[in-house]
């Protein structure tokens, strides 16, 4: 979630919903194999990280994110209450209507937004949402305009509107900068970043890759304050000692980890975790996000997978690949056209 006024949802426990999807629910779009299940121009989330340099201070870092109580909950758990929708060719285009206290400039500004018949909201059966108790992203892959829409605290009225507090159009054949959209700059997600390509699904699970970073998240107590790194561009309301991990954190599994120890498909997660690592991307108690897969082709009871399959993984277990320039947080977005 981005950052300012959304401090005070950052402890939310999202739940899962497990409704069946409508017969009307747009056509999956599994990912190939060896390829960014999102965009088709490579970017930092798509660059491997097992030979990358470690920071100095990783081992104060990891010793200290220990200490503070490691994941939130204590575990390494999985959230899947995460929607992302497919746009078939035509979809119908919703008018898109900015909440009161719409995030600008950082977000865009969207006439409209597509809309798949049938499809979810982030923790809800459909498309309306919640807000006092959910994130409520929609999050649209629409292909055919080569875009990611992202919105935080959506919701669809009864006349078919959109209304969001932050709406990002993403380019798919774009490869971001460091700064991403603009240092300072929020977006659907607290670090500036977008949620769908840092998300891992069962499809990817059934394919036997994932060949992205994943996004993870902390209590805000235990992510250093006032400050960010790249790839994040932003930060929601950390408030942890200057001696623990910062947003945009990337977090590498330790190479001697035994994953032969965990199911086939935990394999799978721990594999990327060791390859392409995890992005530190919001405050919250759930660490890892995954994809519902209401929408997808396989789904996770099929690969053997579920909230607790990680949880011999422990914050120990892990390593901080440098991340250099540490910028100090200010909020003051400057967008840099993108």
């Amino acid at each position: 979630m981005p950052g300012r006024a959304f401090a005070a949802f950052a402890a939310l426990v999202v739940v899962a919903c497990g409704s069946s999807p409508p017969a009307t629910a747009p056509p999956p779009g599994p990912p190939a194999s060896g390829a960014d299940p999102i965009f088709t121009a490579s970017n930092v989330w798509t660059q491997a990280v097992d030979g990358a340099a470690l920071h100095p201070q990783s081992a104060a870092m990891i010793s200290r994110l220990v200490a503070l109580g490691g994941f939130g909950l204590g575990r390494f758990q999985v959230d899947f209450s995460m929607v992302v929708l497919d746009a078939p060719v035509g979809v119908a285009q919703a008018p898109f209507v900015p909440l009161p206290g719409y995030y600008t400039p950082d977000c865009d500004a969207l006439p409209s937004v597509p809309l798949p018949a049938g499809g979810a909201i982030e923790g809800q059966a459909g498309y309306s949402c919640d807000t006092s108790a959910n994130d409520c992203h929609l999050i649209v892959v629409d292909r055919p305009a080569a875009r990611l829409v992202e919105v935080y605290q959506a919701t669809v009225d009864a006349g078919g509107r959109v209304h969001g507090l932050c709406g990002i159009a993403w380019n798919l054949s774009t490869s971001y900068p460091p700064d991403v959209r603009g240092d300072q700059c929020t977006s659907a997600d607290a670090a500036g970043l977008p949620i769908a390509p840092l998300l891992f699904s069962a499809d990817e699970l059934a394919q036997g890759a994932i060949d992205h970073a994943i996004r993870f998240i902390l209590p805000n107590a235990r992510i250093r304050a006032r400050v960010f790194v790249h790839p994040a561009s932003h930060a929601g309301a950390p408030s942890g000692p200057d001696t623990t991990v910062p947003y945009g954190a990337r977090l590498r599994l330790r190479a001697n980890f035994p994953v032969a120890g965990l199911t086939a498909g935990a394999q799978v997660v721990a594999r990327a975790l060791q390859k392409y690592g995890m992005i530190l991307a919001d405050g919250g108690n759930v660490a890892l996000t995954a994809r519902d897969d209401r929408f997808t082709t396989h789904k996770w009871s099929e690969v053997g997978f579920d909230s607790h399959s990680l949880q011999s993984i422990t914050a120990a277990d892990f390593e901080v690949v440098d991340f250099g320039t540490v910028i100090p947080l200010t909020y003051d977005c400057v967008r840099n056209g993108r």
